[in-house]
């Protein structure tokens, strides 16, 4: 499938890390995601009940996040993965990235994060 809908930089203040004092004080992170959905429906119709809103997705995806905090970055991710899945059934796979611009690592960096992405399972 080639229809996608994407949110990038969704900005949102968490408590995960491996450190206490990551979950003492938390960090900002950025997560973009991205997801595969059939949007013929969509383009003919012109009616939000035939995609899925951006809104509703930008609230699971932070619901997912910020529920309890991860000592990984990969099981938040996870989180949001099966969290958008469950709660719309349109959407066939998420790409999910979150980027950690405060990491606490003793370099100079641009970025660091994960990517994972999740695809709906066939129920047999």
């Amino acid at each position: 499938m080639t229809d996608r809908i994407f949110i990038k930089g969704l900005s949102l203040h968490a408590y995960h890390g491996v450190l206490a004092y990551e979950g003492k004080v938390g960090q900002s992170f950025s997560i973009d995601l991205e997801l595969e959905i059939d949007l013929q429906d969509a383009a003919r119709s012109d009616k939000v009940m035939d995609t899925v809103s951006y809104d509703k997705v930008a609230e699971c995806a932070t619901k997912a996040f910020c529920g309890k905090p991860y000592k990984l970055i990969e099981a938040a991710a996870g989180s949001v993965a099966n969290a958008v899945l469950a709660a719309f059934p349109r959407v066939q796979a998420i790409e999910v990235t979150i980027h950690k611009p405060h990491a606490p690592i003793a370099a100079i960096f641009k970025d660091v994060g994960v990517r994972l992405k999740r695809k709906r399972t066939d129920p047999r």
